[in-house]
């Protein structure tokens, strides 16, 4: 497991590529405000807009999660707190007034960084460029 990249995966550089030469600037693996160990993969922190990109395989795609036969409950385990672990995350964020963008690392970069920018472009709007709090709300395509 330690061999496994945890940043900077192709799907994260891909849609920071896209996102970058659209003109939108960003952080990197920014810390989860409140919660220690956990990141952002990327972060619009001036209009609190939070982007996951999940792995299939640690975050249980439901269309390319795989299931290893050696070892299968600890594995089995091992997943399920992954996958609690997002959705603490998740509600957690929310709860703080973040908008919450989570996609598949399968997804298509193009269509990852276009709905990112929209909504980066609609918490502008409504936020007034991020200083008041603005509705939160989750964008999700798993959990």
């Amino acid at each position: 497991m330690s061999k496994q990249v945890s940043r900077d995966t192709g799907a994260e550089l891909a849609v920071r590529r896209l996102l970058h030469a659209a003109g939108l600037r960003y952080r990197v693996e920014y810390p989860v405000p409140g919660m220690a160990r956990r990141r952002i993969d990327v972060a619009f922190t001036s209009v609190k807009v939070a982007v996951l990109i999940d792995g299939c395989f640690w975050h249980g795609c439901p269309e390319h999660a795989t299931h290893p036969k050696s070892n299968a409950q600890w594995w089995r385990q091992k997943l399920d707190r992954n996958i609690a672990r997002d959705a603490e995350t998740t509600e957690h964020l929310v709860a703080a007034g973040w908008e919450v963008l989570r996609f598949w690392e399968h997804e298509a970069p193009d269509a990852v960084a276009l709905r990112i920018m929209e909504a980066v472009k609609q918490r502008r709007a409504t936020m007034g460029g991020g200083r008041s709090e603005g509705a939160a709300r989750t964008i999700s395509t798993f959990h």
